[in-house]
């Protein structure tokens, strides 16, 4: 059951490196905001990986980009 949600993780992704460059924000500017290495970034936006992240995670990435949670997670 680990790849069940392997497409949602990989349009999470996409949807944080969206609104990363809507921001102006590199990956290395927003792993610095988050106090996380950029490599975990660029995993999670990584359209070839399955990184699975947290709520938290994923509340902490809106609150950095200044964008309600939901966004991310908004597939239409």
């Amino acid at each position: 059951m680990q790849d069940e949600f392997t497409a949602e993780y990989k349009k999470v992704g996409l949807k944080i490196a969206y609104y990363r460059k809507i921001k102006g924000l590199s990956q290395a500017q927003l792993a610095e905001k988050m106090h996380v290495a950029t490599s975990f970034i660029g995993q999670i936006e990584a359209p070839n990986m399955h990184k699975p992240i947290s709520l938290y995670t994923l509340f902490r990435i809106a609150n950095v980009l200044e964008i309600p949670p939901y966004k991310l997670l908004d597939f239409d």
